[in-house]
């Protein structure tokens, strides 16, 4: 593995930090080969972290400044321990009231889940995240090299290609754990949409990448009046189904914190559809048999 970096700026996304952390973990620390990089912005790569996750030496010397509230360095996820760890980091950099902060975690954490408990991934998942003043903005990368979404979907729903499968996962009730529309009381297979809605609905960045799908949202006309689509494709979009082929799954999202009607109304509903699903969920993990 090569990291190489343009020599007068780095500006990069974290679902970019996020894939290369991931694709880093795959491969033992004396197999990756970094140049020197000479950006002035070069420091950003060793606050968020990516020296230290890849166990590689940096000759980048930054003076360490408190995180909190500002961002979240690139973190791995292998238990439900650690994914509440770092839900609990995420809230302060959201900026919103309790129970908003509250939802978006559900859904971040949603999104773990699906692969610490599904993907199969030897590494789990890796995220990190950074909140930009200016713009009341939080920005997300999720990253797994794990079976990718076409393996996971085939397990109940037909799909021949990636995109396909991503198409099936964006889509709210659909979900790799079971045939059933609507997915099950554990796994309401809306995670996806709901985090592209939040996208949507305030005219953010969107995108997922998996095998050699790629779908990106691409930004409304902020004239014509906003509505949520259950078919992703029924969004405005771009796609493309012959990506370089990744093994696992990308996620990266641009979340705008303002308080608009929109952004209010639509969190209230996540919200209530999550208590629901938190509750059956517990129901049925209470009506499981117990051995003694």
């Amino acid at each position: 593995m090569e990291m190489t970096a343009n020599e007068k700026w780095i500006s990069v996304h974290p679902i970019v930090l996020s894939m290369i952390a991931a694709l880093g973990l795959t491969v033992k620390p004396e197999q990756i080969r970094c140049e020197k990089f000479e950006a002035a912005s070069k420091h950003y790569l060793v606050r968020m972290g990516l020296f230290k996750v890849l166990q590689i030496v940096s000759a980048i010397n930054i003076v360490e400044h408190e995180a909190a509230g500002r961002f979240i360095p690139i973190t791995q996820i292998r238990t439900s321990d650690e994914l509440t760890k770092f839900i609990t980091e995420m809230i302060p950099l959201l900026h919103l009231e309790s129970e908003q902060a509250k939802t978006l975690g559900y859904i971040v954490s949603e999104l773990v889940r699906n692969v610490l408990e599904h993907a199969e991934a030897e590494h789990g998942a890796i995220l990190c995240a950074q909140y930009y003043k200016k713009s009341n903005s939080i920005r997300i990368g999720i990253a797994d090299t794990g079976l990718g979404i076409k393996k996971t979907m085939n397990r109940s729903w037909p799909a021949t290609t990636d995109l396909e499968a991503i198409q099936l996962a964006l889509t709210p009730g659909i979900t790799g754990t079971t045939r059933r529309e609507g997915g099950t009381e554990q796994n309401a297979g809306a995670g996806l949409f709901f985090i592209k809605s939040i996208a949507s609905v305030n005219r953010d960045f969107f995108v997922i990448y998996s095998g050699n799908g790629f779908y990106k949202l691409l930004k409304k006309n902020p004239t014509k009046r906003l509505s949520l689509n259950a078919d992703p494709f029924k969004d405005r979009h771009s796609i493309d189904d012959a990506m370089p082929y990744w093994q696992g799954t990308l996620v990266g999202v641009d979340i705008t914190l303002d308080q608009t009607a929109e952004f209010s109304m639509l969190l209230k509903v996540i919200r209530e559809t999550y208590s629901m699903a938190v509750k059956e969920r517990k129901k049925a993990a209470f009506k499981k048999p117990r051995f003694i």
